[in-house]
């Protein structure tokens, strides 16, 4: 709970068996500071996992949710679609971003329908981040080029999970996700700016995670999910120009 406002958080899982509990213990775990619980619900997507993901998630006392369609934005899809709590946060199960960070999130909550988190801040990426020099160059681009194209606030980061969407909002552009693989997230981003989302991108800690990326683990797997990113900017662009037309 939020300022009278429920939260949940949605994690998109494939075989996270080493990190799921505790991610969802430690969401569950936080408190405000008169003792309440920040978080009222962790929605775990089981997206085919084959190590018992699912039920340990479970066991850890989150709400899971079988999606068949293999694809890390059919994970988020059905997790966003599943939200119900007045306040919906996305983030990754795998121990790289600080639990308590929600907060940040949160305290933008009241100004701003959707509150983004950024990787690109040095003193808050530790040295063990999946975070090298290409991966930070080529994030960059494909945030500014977005940002270019679509005349948006100031973004750095397109890759980022850990974000915030009150629920209002969300239901606005939920209905207009088709993006089911990993370059998901530019593109709720950019279905934001075209149905007039206020959002803002802040900093967020970024911490080196148990075992290897299934994205960006190496440097052929983030070509691809960059070039895929940049598909969907320039796919989408036409209803940027529609937009543009329509406002005047």
């Amino acid at each position: 709970m939020w300022n009278g406002k429920t939260v949940g958080v949605v994690f998109p899982a494939y075989n996270e068996a080493p990190n799921i509990e505790v991610a969802v213990r430690e969401f569950l775990g936080l408190e405000n500071s008169d003792g309440s619980k920040v978080v009222d619900q962790v929605i775990a997507i089981d997206n085919n996992s084959s190590d018992g993901t699912g039920e340990l998630a479970a066991k850890a006392g989150a709400t899971v949710f079988v999606e068949t369609k293999q694809g890390y934005g059919n994970a988020l899809i059905r997790g966003l679609h599943e939200a119900t709590t007045d306040i919906v946060v996305t983030c990754e199960p795998d121990g790289t971003f600080v639990t308590r960070d929600i907060v940040k999130l949160l305290s933008y909550s009241e100004d701003f329908d959707m509150v983004c988190g950024t990787r690109t801040y040095p003193g808050l990426v530790w040295e063990d981040a999946n975070m090298r020099w290409y991966l930070r160059l080529g994030n960059y681009f494909v945030a500014k080029f977005l940002e270019i194209m679509y005349w948006t606030p100031s973004l750095s980061d397109c890759g980022c999970t850990f974000r915030l969407i009150n629920l209002e909002p969300l239901k606005k552009i939920r209905g207009q996700f088709f993006v089911g693989k990993s370059h998901f997230l530019p593109h709720m981003v950019i279905l934001a700016k075209l149905n007039h989302l206020k959002f803002i991108e802040i900093p967020m800690s970024y911490k080196g995670r148990m075992g290897v990326s299934k994205i960006t683990g190496n440097f052929e797997g983030m070509f691809r999910t960059g070039t895929m990113m940049l598909c969907v900017i320039l796919y989408m662009w036409p209803r940027m120009i529609k937009y543009a037309v329509t406002k005047r």
